[in-house]
């Protein structure tokens, strides 16, 4: 018996967005029509604002667990989340493979914000805002070209000296301010490590539709209130959403929305049970937290391809 070893390098060579896109969109049907069961994500907080987490779960295809840390001030060139997928045969529950989660959740946490849009944005979305400089903004840039013919890629980030540098990377042009990089946009992505909000609704656009990627548990918000009140608001995962997403939360404890303002979920509208825009000038929210099944999804199709076309390492277990 032997167990896969997939690299960081293996992730990256073999996972495009092209395939990762699809899958996200299998997956979150599949956990919208309860096919799929996980739990919360759990969360250590340890010193210095850094975090360990574990995520749970099972579909048709593998059951597993994502074990990531997150250290924001990673030695230079680490990623800030850093860990494992570990993987286990369905048929047998032996385990099957161990997969680098660092670059598995960037490339899915971008496709899936893809697939969301592909589902909410209007057609004819041309111009992209990318809110924050991290591994995420990069990452949805290119996903987000997969889906839409962007013609303009506008970024804003604090430090702007990181904010230039990533627009001579994907020819796009920083904008002074959050408010000038929404201005025009038809896309905008929250990509921040942002404890409060730094994109308002009044600035905003009808007709805009938003992937909210940056806080993944309750507390830091990215985007106020009015925001969350004036989107057509859905989640990745409707019950993770109403316990760990701090802007439905925060506009929640504040008044300026009910329980039935979150929509539903996105993988309902993947499969055509729940009516995602309902017309050109509607803004439409998709709250990414993330979840297992997305992992499992993206890493069983790896695990497929190495065993078919001989990459990857074996290791006797």
């Amino acid at each position: 018996m032997s167990l896969l070893v997939l690299s960081r390098a293996d992730v990256a060579a073999h996972l495009p967005y092209e395939a990762c896109i699809p899958l996200m969109r299998r997956a979150m049907v599949a956990l919208s029509q309860g096919r799929t069961k996980q739990l919360l994500r759990q969360i250590i907080d340890l010193d210095g604002g850094r975090a360990f987490g574990v995520m749970p779960g099972t579909m048709a295809e593998t059951l597993g667990a994502k074990l990531i840390s997150v250290y924001p001030a990673a030695a230079s060139g680490a990623p800030s989340h850093q860990g494992v997928v570990a993987l286990f045969d369905p048929d047998t529950g032996a385990p099957a493979a161990i997969v680098d989660a660092s670059e598995l959740t960037a490339i899915r946490t971008a496709a899936a914000s893809a697939a969301a849009t592909d589902a909410l944005a209007r057609e004819d979305a041309r111009r992209l805002a990318v809110i924050g400089t991290g591994e995420q903004a990069l990452r949805h840039i290119d996903a987000i070209r997969a889906v839409r013919p962007i013609e303009q890629v506008t970024i804003w980030g604090r430090a702007r000296d990181k904010a230039e540098a990533l627009a001579a990377r994907t020819g796009a042009r920083v904008a002074a301010t959050v408010q000038d990089a929404a201005a025009e946009a038809d896309i905008v992505c929250t990509v921040t490590a942002a404890a409060e909000p730094v994109l308002l609704g009044r600035w905003v656009a009808p007709g805009t539709h938003l992937n909210l990627v940056g806080s993944s548990r309750a507390g830091p918000v990215e985007v106020d209130s009015d925001l969350v009140r004036r989107a057509r608001f859905f989640a990745d995962h409707e019950e993770g959403v109403r316990r760990q997403g701090a802007e439905f939360l925060k506009a929640l404890e504040e008044g300026a929305v009910g329980e039935d303002h979150l929509v539903g979920e996105i993988g309902a509208v993947f499969a055509g049970s729940l009516e995602g825009r309902t017309g050109r000038h509607d803004v439409t929210a998709y709250k990414s937290l993330g979840s297992i099944v997305q992992d499992l999804a993206a890493g069983w199709y790896l695990v497929e391809r190495a065993r078919a076309e001989g990459w990857g390492a074996r290791v006797p277990f």
